[in-house]
């Protein structure tokens, strides 16, 4: 597994801390910065790093900003980013099954370490059930596609 990681300057040294993680974990890790903990702006890092992710070249992506909520609106406007904003295990859990997020983003002031890679650990293994939540992802990517809601 290949996995996109971002971070602005908040959340820089928990992007640290979960790159290690993951690496100990067997997990390949592709760092789109930010580089170290001076200020910088999370649309420099969760844009390419969510490209990465649409064009599949990295399997899934986790953002990490001090809310979540800034990497999680910029890597919505990427094209084919499904990205969720997660607090705990059980939405990280339902974020994959029936909502195939490819990207995770956290909140890196308000959730722990320990915290992180539980919930982290739950998103990777969880997997998307397709069935009735398979018509709801078709209709965001056709509206995605050409602008216009598909009926309901």
């Amino acid at each position: 597994m290949n996995v996109a990681i971002s971070s602005d300057h908040r959340g820089y040294l928990a992007k640290e801390q979960l790159k290690a993680y993951l690496k100990s974990r067997g997990v390949e890790v592709r760092d789109f910065g930010c580089k170290d903990p001076s200020s910088c702006d999370y649309p420099d890092s969760a844009i390419p790093a969510a490209q990465s992710v649409a064009k599949n070249e990295s399997d899934l992506g986790i953002f990490m900003c001090g809310t979540g909520i800034g990497m999680s609106i910029t890597a919505n406007k990427v094209p084919g980013i499904r990205a969720a904003l997660c607090h705990d295990e059980l939405t990280a859990e339902l974020s994959r099954r029936h909502n195939d997020a490819n990207v995770l983003c956290l909140p890196a002031d308000l959730i722990g370490e320990e915290l992180i890679r539980r919930v982290v650990d739950v998103w990777l293994s969880a997997e998307f059930e397709g069935g009735r939540h398979e018509r709801r992802i078709e209709k965001i990517t056709a509206f995605e596609s050409n602008g216009q809601q598909s009926g309901g």
